[in-house]
């Protein structure tokens, strides 16, 4: 059996020589959740919308459920649900007549219909509110209504497309019990793309880094995190000035030393932080040095972005790219 996802060498350049993805290869397994990670800006919605067949590829093939994305687009959308990055719910309507008009373009008959979505109503907790208006939602009840309306003909694969934005913390974590809950019950195969480093970590089965439209490494969040095999150490002295590069590299259990521009501080890769961090304290209080604040950070996908791209992780610009048709939200994310 073919994989749910398959690229090789997928890639969209748009009018006027802007290179959104860059020769993309990856596979997703039946019943993966699978996260794209990256800053805005880094390729991730030019990614989906062409393997949802919403913008056709530059260069390179994709398959999804064995399909071609660009010879058989209609047989692939019958394969697939979508939840785009803002809402597409119609305000006017309740949220049972936003699921029926769906299910209609589906090609579900009414018979068909009903007892599927008073199911994905009740599932996504939003039974009692199935016949108030969309405008009366809150956001976490409009974005499990656009779970509902993604996954109202039981497609085997479906795409979400940043499905957090904009939600608070508890919003996001109840959102996350609703993908997994997906997975778990109809072993759906999930393809997540998200900036929200916290959300890559605890949903992904396996993780693929994307920046600049290039995919930089993959593997699960664990395997990643371990990749690193060392902790981090952040050393800022109260003078900005100090030059400490000699003094930390000359202790115990350092592999690297790299200061960081402009702000004084000290980024100290070390084999135990627990030990290494009484050490650094008694070495500059006996060379005369002041320090404003030692921290230390285990592994993280912050830090495996890091070592693979030369800087930290965090939101950027948005490319001014155009927006592929039909598709929702800002080109590039």
């Amino acid at each position: 059996m073919s994989d749910a996802v398959t690229c090789k060498n997928l890639g969209k350049t748009f009018p006027g020589g802007v290179e959104a993805v860059s020769s993309v290869s990856l596979d997703v397994a039946h019943g993966e959740i699978y996260g794209f990670l990256g800053p805005n800006g880094a390729g991730k919605t030019t990614l989906i919308s062409m393997l949802t067949t919403l913008l056709r590829p530059t260069r390179g093939s994709a398959e999804v459920e064995g399909i071609d994305v660009v010879r058989y687009p209609e047989r692939v959308r019958r394969r697939i649900g979508l939840v785009f990055q803002r809402s597409t719910s119609d305000d006017a309507l309740t949220g049972r007549e936003n699921l029926e008009v769906l299910a209609g373009l589906h090609g579900l008959s009414p018979r068909e219909a009903r007892p599927r979505i008073r199911e994905v109503l009740e599932r996504l907790d939003l039974g009692e509110a199935a016949d108030r208006r969309v405008s009366t939602y809150s956001g976490g009840m409009r974005r499990r209504l656009e779970i509902g309306a993604g996954i109202v003909h039981e497609p085997s694969l479906l795409f979400l497309d940043e499905p957090t934005l904009g939600l608070d913390p508890q919003g996001r974590a109840g959102f996350w019990e609703y993908v997994r809950d997906l997975r778990s019950r109809r072993g759906m195969t999930i393809f997540l793309t998200t900036h929200y480093l916290d959300e890559a970590d605890q949903l992904s089965d396996r993780v693929s880094i994307i920046d600049h439209g290039r995919v930089l490494r993959t593997g699960s969040p664990v395997a990643l995190k371990e990749s690193l095999g060392r902790d981090v150490v952040l050393v800022r002295p109260s003078d900005p000035a100090r030059d400490l590069r000699s003094l930390l590299a000359g202790l115990p259990g350092v592999s690297s030393v790299d200061p960081r521009a402009g702000d004084g501080e000290y980024r100290v890769k070390v084999a135990r932080s627990e030990s290494f961090v009484p050490a650094v304290v008694r070495a500059c209080d006996a060379a005369g040095v002041e320090l404003a604040g030692v921290a230390t950070r285990k592994p993280s996908l912050d830090e495996v972005f890091l070592t693979v791209t030369g800087r930290e992780y965090r939101e950027e610009s948005e490319a001014n790219a155009p927006v592929p048709a039909g598709t929702t939200g800002t080109r590039g994310r």
